[in-house]
């Protein structure tokens, strides 16, 4: 028994190695590759459809000069759609519960669309920090406001994507443990406990699969 929950989100080791590596490189297996064949296979057709459903849904409230990032948009929503999944099999490693990894993802794409958005069309881009019709002893402090307000973005997606990950992933374990600790002693409470444990799990796949598609969807917006 592990002497401190915590310790399932430290990154393993093999040998002096770290696995993550290894972690970071599954999604890219799942990324369809391409085909000479007439007709795919079922799991090349799966992964075409799920990616260009995806595409679409995420391309609907964008303009059509934001169309150019639907690789890398589509790609990072399969890196994280797969890592937070990952997480959810035995003897294994969610990458995405670790802060220093989701900032690293959240902090680039973030200031990429700040400089884009300065440089394509500076006039709008400034004018989010000062909405219309502000009084004009309140434009200091709601500038000051929305400044910070853009930096906290960032922050803002790691912290949520990591804090609902390892919420769950705790939430599991205690249950989990509860139930293991019951069986001998109380088998009709350990058997509900059971059960709430498997609708836990399936609740922490759909967050998984939610949390990855509210981390694109908020960087595209």
């Amino acid at each position: 028994m592990m002497a401190n929950l915590f310790d399932q989100f430290m990154s393993p080791t093999y040998l002096g190695m770290p696995l993550i590596v290894l972690a970071l490189g599954l999604p890219w297996i799942l990324w369809p590759s391409p085909s000479t064949r007439w007709l795919n296979n079922r799991l090349i057709t799966l992964q075409s459809w799920f990616l260009n459903r995806f595409t679409q849904q995420l391309l609907l409230p964008i303009n059509t000069g934001g169309h150019k990032w639907a690789l890398i948009l589509a790609s990072l929503m399969t890196f994280l759609l797969s890592m937070n999944l990952l997480g959810l099999l035995p003897y294994t490693f969610t990458p995405t519960t670790q802060l220093s990894l989701n900032m690293g993802l959240a902090v680039p794409f973030w200031l990429a669309t700040v400089i884009i958005g300065m440089r394509n069309q500076p006039t709008a881009a400034l004018g989010h920090l000062l909405p219309e019709g502000t009084p004009t002893p309140l434009i200091p402090v709601l500038i000051v406001i929305e400044t910070i307000s853009l930096f906290i973005r960032p922050l803002a997606l790691g912290v949520r994507l990591t804090a609902n990950l390892t919420a769950g992933h705790l939430l599991i374990q205690l249950i989990a443990t509860a139930a293991f600790t019951l069986m001998t002693a109380m088998t009709t409470v350990a058997l509900l406990t059971t059960s709430i444990l498997f609708l836990l799990t399936l609740l922490e796949i759909a967050v998984a699969m939610i949390q990855a598609y509210v981390f694109v969807l908020l960087l595209s917006l």
